[in-house]
């Protein structure tokens, strides 16, 4: 007769493979709206103007939530080709006014730049430079020596890996400026990754060609440099994730300006030396250059959330006139089961542009896709698998 252990235990694993195979007969279901008529390539989701709704950014506007039907201007922003030079948007209070900013840069201005939120004022807003940096292919934001607050770090390809730490007063209060830390003076590759490769608990970062190992005091020691592997093209973000639960972080990389995605398992042999081996999650597609781990079906583990960037070089990627994709990964120990949001040709389907952010923008419970891109920016209102 089975012990009430392990009876317990077998129903549960019952239990956890009904839930997954009912999982996958019943997939999300989104509500596709696009918001405006705008077409760049960054975005976030933050309450501009603190009336307790979220609003959406994106390059020079801001739509006004819930209903996102108002825009409002925020700065003029430079064009080139079919381009905008804003490749990234993130929401952050640097002057303490309690209102979120929004930090950018861009690749041909080269210059890391915060636009200083009016305090809810219906004008434009002003733009203060943080640093010449280099072409920026696009800004990270990470907490890099653990203090709960996140340090800027641009991808800048071919320039020294450089951080911006937000300068705070004593009792925490943002101070409108951004000191500067060289991280290391090697150049970095075409993508960036952040998170623990050396099982030290410390934030390491990642790029093409090897990973910078995190001493104890990031912005006073010496990084230690791993040239381990070659990733090609990454994405931005390469993602640092425990993909098949070995206790030993792996990567999850986007080909930005080409065919394919991939995880690389990391393998320590017994002497520590450590080994990366290739696994291929689509090499069909092209173009994923901004990617996330999120929990969007509610199941309590991360699924990875990407898609294509559309016209990533104006035609001249591989695959750059493929339809555009908007898909989530169900992670389940190495295997990768793709759902599709959204698939199409252009003016029909949308990609996920080189910035899109993923947050419960309507309190339904259920996190929701903002996707911007040279398609146009759209939303993704995700309705659950019901």
């Amino acid at each position: 007769m089975m012990s009430t252990t392990r009876a317990i235990l077998f129903l549960a694993a019952l239990i956890s493979l009904n839930w997954t195979a009912a999982a996958q007969d019943n997939p999300l279901k989104f509500e596709k709206t696009r918001i405006g008529t705008v077409t760049y390539e960054a975005c976030s989701v933050c309450d501009v103007d603190k009336d307790g709704a979220l609003d959406i950014v994106s390059g020079e506007y801001w739509f006004q939530g819930p209903q996102f039907d108002k825009s409002h201007k925020i700065c003029s922003i430079k064009p080139v080709d079919d381009y905008f030079d804003d490749f990234s948007d993130y929401p952050l209070d640097v002057n303490g006014d309690e209102y979120l900013d929004i930090v950018s840069g861009g690749w041909w201005g080269g210059t890391l730049q915060w636009r200083e939120n009016p305090a809810g004022k219906d004008t434009e807003w002003t733009v203060h430079d943080v640093a010449v940096t280099g072409n920026i292919e696009r800004g990270c934001f990470w907490d890099l020596d653990a203090d709960g607050t996140v340090e800027a770090v641009p991808n800048c390809p071919g320039k020294p890996f450089l951080a911006f730490k937000l300068v705070r007063d004593a009792a925490g209060k943002p101070q409108g400026r951004f000191d500067q830390f060289t991280i290391a003076g090697r150049p970095q590759g075409h993508g960036l990754g952040c998170g623990d490769i050396a099982g030290n608990g410390r934030a390491d970062l990642v790029t093409a060609d090897g990973w910078l190992e995190a001493p104890e005091k990031p912005f006073a020691s010496e990084w230690t440099w791993h040239p381990e592997f070659n990733l090609g093209s990454a994405s931005v973000p390469v993602l640092v994730y425990d993909v098949n639960g070995d206790k030993l972080n792996d990567l999850i990389v986007g080909q930005a300006h080409d065919y394919g995605l991939a995880w690389w398992e990391q393998q320590k042999g017994a002497d520590g030396t450590r080994a990366w081996v290739k696994h291929d999650i689509d090499p069909e597609r092209s173009q994923y250059h901004d990617m996330q781990l999120v929990d969007i079906d509610n199941d309590g583990q991360v699924e990875l959330i990407t898609g294509k960037r559309y016209r990533a070089h104006q035609e001249n990627d591989p695959g750059s006139l493929d339809p555009l994709g908007v898909y989530y990964f169900e992670i389940n120990g190495g295997k990768f089961d793709r759902r599709t949001i959204d698939y199409g040709p252009a003016g029909q389907a949308s990609g996920v542009g080189i910035y899109f952010w993923v947050e419960d923008i309507d309190g339904n419970g259920w996190k929701d896709i903002v996707a911007p891109g040279k398609d146009g920016l759209f939303l993704f209102k995700n309705l659950g698998n019901k």
